[in-house]
């Protein structure tokens, strides 16, 4: 049995009984101690850690909760499951992103603990969180920060272990990746709405100044009107939107698929009736706003679901999914 004793401190982040917690569940993560293993006592954790032995008691309790430790009179407490952490790090919160985490997580048991992280599309933290959780997990769920430019502080993380979600316009052969393609399966499913669309005299796509979607999704747009002979145009400035009649409009953001929504109110017209909207990224409340918005997505449950497959079982995975059309009345 190997063990370590290494004298820790606590912040003040969480509570010490979780952080003592988490500490015991990675050091049964690396193996330090193996199933049918005794915990040290409460007197010597308490001890070591600088913690009350309520603080250890209560830990202990915790972990027992987690099915990773159990007690026996004259044992004391031993190691009944092996623990997987696993880092899940996404963008930033959405509807869709938390129909994947919560797809994802009701795959594993309860012996794996997953940590959730954002970046909001910042480099420097992406890359700190990144460097500071190197040893720490057993698998890493990552959703680069970025769809065209490849972050080398993944090259630390062993590629058997890691998993790209979502952006991937870089070379990625070495890693494993579930992703989606925002240029051509975007433009294959515009033109499966093309007899619709030509209902319309203009096409606006709403992509504002600083929008976190792939730019190259624009040119494919243009292709497409050009190729079906569409009036098109691409407007970044949302703020002072004004919806016209006979106008299909493509959001990217759900804020502005409200805005285009209340817009049209204000100026008299229907959603589906007077102007069309397409939104990206089915998310619940599609549904019902408006008798329906028509969306455009992937499979984001389904994404959750190959990520957990890919955790529990090893299981080598490149695949691009497939952007799908949900049609609903507002096209």
């Amino acid at each position: 049995m190997k063990r370590t004793d290494k004298k820790a401190t606590f912040g003040q982040q969480s509570s010490k009984v979780t952080q003592l917690a988490d500490n015991l569940s990675q050091a049964i993560s690396r193996k330090e101690f193996l199933e049918g293993d005794s915990l040290p006592s409460i007197n010597q954790l308490s001890a070591r850690y600088g913690v009350s032995r309520d603080t250890v008691f209560k830990a202990f309790l915790d972990l027992r909760e987690r099915g990773l430790i159990d007690s026996t009179p004259g044992k004391g407490y031993y190691v009944t499951s092996q623990v997987t952490n696993v880092l899940l790090l996404l963008d930033q919160y959405t509807p869709f992103k938390e129909a994947l985490y919560n797809s994802f997580v009701k795959h594993l048991p309860i012996n794996y603990k997953v940590d959730l992280l954002f970046h909001q599309y910042n480099e420097r933290l992406f890359n700190t969180i990144i460097r500071e959780s190197i040893g720490k997990y057993n698998k890493y769920i990552v959703m680069n920060f970025d769809n065209e430019k490849f972050s080398t502080a993944l090259n630390k993380i062993n590629p058997a272990r890691l998993l790209l979600l979502d952006f991937g316009k870089f070379a990625k052969e070495k890693y494993f990746y579930i992703c989606q393609d925002f240029d051509e399966s975007f433009y294959q499913a515009l033109l499966a709405l093309k007899e619709r669309m030509h209902r319309y005299r203009q096409i606006v796509f709403l992509f504002s100044k600083g929008l976190k979607h792939p730019q190259s999704s624009k040119d494919y747009f243009i292709r497409f009107c050009e190729e079906q002979g569409f009036s098109y145009e691409i407007q970044e400035d949302i703020e002072n939107l004004v919806v016209r009649k006979e106008t299909a409009y493509i959001a990217i953001k759900q804020q502005d698929v409200v805005k285009a929504v209340k817009q049209g109110r204000l100026e008299g017209l229907k959603c589906g009736k007077d102007f069309g909207l397409l939104a990206y990224n089915d998310i619940p409340s599609y549904e019902v706003i408006d008798e329906g918005i028509t969306s455009l997505s992937i499979d984001w449950e389904m994404m959750g679901n190959e990520a957990a497959n890919f955790v529990l079982n090893d299981t080598p995975i490149q695949k691009y999914l497939p952007i799908e059309v949900k049609l609903r009345k507002s096209l």
